[in-house]
Formats: structure tokens, C-alpha cells, sequence
């Protein structure tokens, strides 16, 4: 359980990771970066910026299906080893689908994507699984 909560962690950082990338592209694109109205900042993005800010919102969007999944698994009192393998895949699929989107590499980055949803998935079956055979 330790590997799966270290990895929560990570997914935590990841969204800031890319905020500070999408602030670097703001400041780069548009000369300054504007905290009054960032949001419309970020509509003027093209590029990598732009997809810096996508990764993000898509970092925040995986964080919630993790943390439910990890929520789930310790609500089922699941001890299960592959806990630890199904996280630490979910953290590199999702760390490389955020390069994979800076880079524009479309189809990895849906692969990534898909890895990580299957094994957030398969956290949720091993929880419920769990629940059903008590």
C-alpha cells in the first residue's frame, strides 16, 4: 500500500508540474503571464503551450479516477501485491502520457492513456472482487 499512496503523491504533483510548463509557454508566447485572467491567457496558447494545459486538466481528471480507485481498494481492505505493479504502471503511463502530449505524439499518448484507465480499472475489479467474495 505504501508504493500505491507514493504514487497518489506523484499524480498530485503532476498537474502543477504542468501548470509551471503552460506558465513558462504563457510568459514565452504572450510576454507576460496574467494572473487576473488566466484562463483567457490560456485560450491564446498554441502549441506545446497549449497542450501543456490540456495535460493538465487531463492530469487532474486521472487523479480522480486513481484516488477512487485507491479509495476503493482500501475500503475493501484488499492485500493484494499487485496493488503496488498496477500503481507504479498507472504513474509511468501517466507520466508519459503528459511528455507524449507536450510532444504531440497523439497515439502514444492514447496508449498511455489507456494503460493507466485498465489498470485503475483493474483496482477497482480486484476491490470489488474483494467485496464479493467475503
Amino acid at each position: 500500500m505504501r508504493i500505491a499512496i507514493i504514487v497518489l503523491v506523484c499524480l498530485c504533483i503532476l498537474p502543477y508540474i504542468m501548470a509551471c510548463i503552460s506558465g513558462y509557454y504563457r510568459r514565452k508566447q504572450l510576454g507576460t503571464i496574467d494572473n487576473k485572467k488566466p484562463r483567457e491567457q490560456y485560450a491564446q496558447l498554441e502549441g506545446p503551450g497549449a497542450r501543456a494545459v490540456a495535460a493538465q486538466q487531463n492530469a487532474w481528471e486521472a487523479l480522480i479516477i486513481y484516488s477512487a480507485a485507491l479509495l476503493a481498494v482500501v475500503a475493501a481492505r484488499v492485500d493484494v501485491p499487485n496493488i503496488a505493479l498496477a500503481a507504479i504502471i498507472v504513474l509511468i503511463a501517466r507520466v508519459a502520457h503528459g511528455f507524449f502530449y507536450l510532444v504531440n505524439l497523439d497515439k502514444l499518448r492514447t496508449l498511455s492513456f489507456l494503460v493507466a484507465i485498465v489498470a485503475c480499472f483493474y483496482l477497482f475489479f480486484i476491490a470489488l472482487a474483494n467485496l464479493f467474495m467475503r
